[in-house]
């Protein structure tokens, strides 16, 4: 007879690989239909269920059966699923403003083409974890603190990060460009 979901998650939270493994294996179609129906992509419905299925594996810990595994499981489906939309917007409104900038510096004089092109050389100069703060910071206007919390880190090192960017880009510009792709 087959173990209940409240049994096999108290299992998988206890280190149970097998029933871990047999949870996923139980639940992956329905994670996976959640997914397709809420972000109407079947590429993306994949990656959602692979990232849940990852994250469950630590999050089984957290499963207290008040509720139905299922109502649970739902829960972090859902969530998944808004995460991964508001991901999305931001890239589809980085890439529009991608696309405004370069729209502007082909209409606008040479000089300002120039500059756009080299700011956008510089950028690519920077580190990841400093391109990712800047063009939170500069282009998409978060504050220190909701740029923090997007990335994962301290405000103040949000603050720090954009201290070095600015710096580098100065650096750069003194230079003449020097050191860009």
């Amino acid at each position: 007879m087959a173990d209940s979901d409240r049994v096999l998650s108290r299992r998988a939270g206890e280190g149970d690989r097998e029933a871990f493994a047999e949870l996923v294996e139980r639940h992956y179609e329905r994670i996976y239909r959640i997914g397709l129906r809420l972000l109407g992509d079947a590429d993306d419905a994949a990656d959602l269920a692979q990232e849940v299925c990852e994250g469950l594996a630590r999050k089984v810990r957290s499963y207290r059966g008040e509720s139905e595994f299922t109502t649970w499981l739902y829960r972090i489906v859902v969530n998944a699923a808004r995460d991964a939309v508001r991901r999305h917007a931001a890239r589809r409104r980085a890439n529009q403003r991608y696309a405004d900038v370069s729209t502007l510096a082909r209409a606008g004089a040479a000089a300002r083409e120039a500059e756009a092109r080299w700011l956008y050389e510089a950028l690519a100069v920077l580190t990841d974890d400093l391109r990712e703060t800047a063009v939170l910071v500069l282009q998409e206007g978060l504050g220190h603190a909701e740029a923090g919390e997007v990335l994962g880190v301290k405000e103040s090192t949000v603050s720090w990060r954009m201290h070095e960017v600015r710096k580098r880009l100065k650096a750069l510009a003194r230079a003449g460009g020097d050191g860009l792709p």
